[in-house]
């Protein structure tokens, strides 16, 4: 046998079972496990969950399956594939909190279809959706009238302007900037987005909500605040603010507007 204890050319290897004292620690995911089912073209909201998820908090993801464009009736067809979509997240492990990760789109099937589909893949979890996320982080911060920016086409946002009014909220103004792809909408830059907010802001509104998990918001809501001086609430912004509150994580994330501050 060798000095580092393998065996020499000759030598016969002896491989056999033992107890080792394996020493573990409390992991990556030890506060919480999320699950976000995405639509198929979606690329801003896993970088943004990983960026901005706090230690100890693990995030996964999952896609749903529909055509290319965006519209009613090709995000309504994620429903088909919603729960098997979930069901995929960690199967053997289970999750805190599951999330169908799409403000449309959630709008699109229904709310209350989508947690169905949901609860129906994962039990254990909590459900929710992206637009639920914004509608509690919208009470949250008190609104009543609201001005609206999206990516969407006209069809959508008279689908977003009909969920807000039915939940409770005063639509002051919602303007899109009639997008049809995601390949667009993760392109549009966020100093552009400050600027479109101020645009579509009104002064009536108490509240400015950007709708839109490809849009990357996340990374100017202060600034929006800022230049606003009211609450911003951003889908993906939001939906973290949600999924990590039912996963029972309080924390008070800096660089996240008025939302993550004080609720």
């Amino acid at each position: 046998m060798s000095n580092h204890g393998l065996p020499m050319e000759g030598e016969r290897s002896s491989f056999s079972s033992r107890r080792w004292d394996v020493r573990y620690d409390q992991g990556r995911n030890h506060r919480a496990k999320i699950g976000f089912i995405l639509i198929p073209n979606e690329q801003t909201i896993e970088g943004d969950m990983i960026e901005w998820a706090p230690d100890g908090v693990g995030v996964y993801f999952s896609r749903a399956v529909m055509p290319h464009e965006i519209s009613t009736e090709s995000l309504s067809q994620c429903r088909a594939t919603l729960a098997d979509s979930a069901r995929r997240i960690l199967p053997d492990d289970g999750l805190d909190v599951v999330c169908f990760a799409c403000t449309s789109g959630s709008v699109a099937i229904g709310e209350e279809k989508t947690l169905q589909e949901l609860n129906k893949a994962q039990p254990g979890a909590k459900a929710t959706s992206l637009v639920s996320g914004v509608r509690r982080a919208l009470n949250a911060v008190d609104a009543r009238k609201i001005a609206v920016g999206t990516p969407y086409l006209d069809e959508l946002n008279r689908n977003m302007a009909a969920y807000f009014e039915g939940q409770g909220f005063e639509v002051a103004n919602l303007q899109g900037l009639n997008l049809q792809y995601d390949r667009d909408m993760i392109r549009v830059a966020p100093d552009y987005l400050v600027e479109f907010a101020k645009a579509v802001d009104v002064p009536e509104a108490d509240t400015f909500v950007m709708s839109c998990g490809a849009l990357r918001t996340i990374e100017v809501v202060d600034e929006i605040e800022q230049a606003l001086a009211k609450p911003v609430i951003a889908s993906n912004q939001a939906m973290l603010w949600d999924c990590l509150r039912l996963a029972g994580i309080d924390d008070k994330l800096p660089g996240l507007g008025i939302l993550f501050r004080d609720h």
